[in-house]
């Protein structure tokens, strides 16, 4: 009797558990989704400081707080939609100039101004050559191992990291550093800023779309992009250069 109980039992939970794992991926998602959707109405929300501000437009037209947020934020998409005319129409350089010369006025804004700045100027559709000096690469803590290492020398850390730009820093009397971004696990916008010798990293045989992939999947997909001889096909190849 006991055995058979304990049978069922064993069948009701692993059944329960199948279940709970097909729905899992589905309950990530809509969690993820919400937790998103509350990150956007806290910074942009009527609550917050920057619906604060549509709410005060709005209001000056309708009573009502909900139908000002409405009408400040229509606004606000009226105005960035008329500033797009203007950089189409290249009249934005003047204006431009003379935001720039009033941010550099100001000590602390300046800084923050020029970093943001830099990064939109980036990731803009226009500058290509940003983008390119941007590549996977290998970080081999310690230096890559020589072909002939044997046993705990032949084996070595490897990190999957983005080479932040091809030209290297002379520091230390003289000595090639390369300026390397070890991205986290799963959200790869932040990480780790380090500068390790030139001779530390060598070219990784995969492209942006693989690497955000391997880092988003927490390394689930690493057979899909890294099969075979791709993940050291590079292993022994010299730094990136321009």
């Amino acid at each position: 009797m006991l055995p058979r109980l304990q049978d069922k039992l064993y069948r009701q939970g692993r059944t329960f558990l199948t279940g709970l794992i097909a729905i899992l991926p589905l309950a990530a998602t809509i969690g993820l989704l919400a937790w998103a959707w509350q990150l956007l109405s806290t910074w942009l929300g009527p609550s917050s400081v920057f619906g604060s501000v549509l709410v005060a437009i709005g209001l000056s037209v309708s009573g009502s707080e909900s139908v000002g947020y409405v009408l400040g934020l229509v606004l606000l998409c009226a105005a960035i939609w008329l500033l797009g005319l203007l950089v189409e129409a290249g009249l934005q350089l003047g204006v431009r100039r003379l935001i720039d010369r009033l941010m550099s006025r100001i000590p602390l804004v300046r800084s923050v101004y020029d970093v943001i700045t830099r990064m939109v100027e980036l990731f803009s559709r226009k500058s290509t050559e940003g983008l390119s000096s941007m590549s996977p690469v290998w970080l081999h803590f310690g230096g890559r191992p020589a072909d002939d290492a044997q046993g705990a020398d032949g084996q070595k850390v490897a990190v999957l990291a983005l080479l932040c730009t091809p030209e290297p820093v002379v520091m230390d009397g003289g000595r090639r550093y390369l300026g390397v971004l070890v991205p986290t696990a799963p959200v790869p916008i932040g990480g780790g800023l380090l500068y390790v010798p030139e001779e530390w990293v060598s070219r990784a045989d995969i492209g942006m779309e693989a690497l955000t992939s391997i880092y988003v999947s927490m390394g689930l997909t690493t057979s899909q992009y890294m099969n075979g001889g791709n993940a050291s096909s590079q292993a022994g190849a010299s730094p990136p250069t321009r």
